[in-house]
């Protein structure tokens, strides 16, 4: 099952959510995402921050910050495969 979460993101063409994921591999969204995370402590996912900024926020004052937007951490995250 775990092998499958690998392949199923290797086809995908683009993004692919969690909800369909689940739907595609039968699989809870609990369960799911436990084994997402047993992907990514094994290096073979990676967890990413997507920007929350970028302008999508009323009032945003990311330049400001030299370490970077203070919205990153609170926006959504992506589940890519690790290419290394």
């Amino acid at each position: 099952m775990l092998y499958q979460i690998l392949e199923a993101l290797e086809a995908a063409n683009g993004l692919v959510s969690l909800n369909e994921l689940s739907r595609q591999l039968q699989i809870e969204p609990g369960a799911l995402k436990g084994m997402i995370a047993f992907w990514v402590r094994k290096g073979r996912l990676k967890n990413i921050a997507v920007s929350g900024c970028a302008g999508h926020r009323r009032g945003c004052t990311c330049g400001a910050y030299p370490e970077g937007c203070v919205f990153s951490t609170a926006g959504p995250r992506v589940i890519v495969l690790n290419d290394s």
